[in-house]
């Protein structure tokens, strides 16, 4: 309960999603900075969200680079075993 309440008095998962997005693009201040990771250290949800941003933004740049790379089905096995982990399949 008290999570929350602590959780909706930061940042709700609405704005940490648009922070995440943002900080992603290098765009985010200290301050948001600073509420977003307040936000990831109380929220599993937000966090795991996090993750799997990482992940793909990985998978972009390596689609997208100059040089052609393949994606690598490990890292793409090991980010589903991490996330079936911590949703305790």
């Amino acid at each position: 309960m008290i999570r929350k309440i602590l959780h909706m008095l930061f940042l709700p998962c609405s704005e940490a999603t648009l922070l995440m997005e943002k900080r992603n693009a290098n765009s985010i201040s200290a301050q948001e900075n600073r509420k977003l990771n307040r936000h990831l250290m109380i929220c599993k949800w937000c966090k795991m969200y996090n993750e799997k941003l990482a992940v793909l933004d990985k998978i972009f740049e390596k689609a997208f680079s100059e040089k052609e790379a393949e994606i690598n089905e490990s890292e793409i096995q090991d980010f589903k075993n991490k996330m079936f982990d911590k949703l305790n399949f």
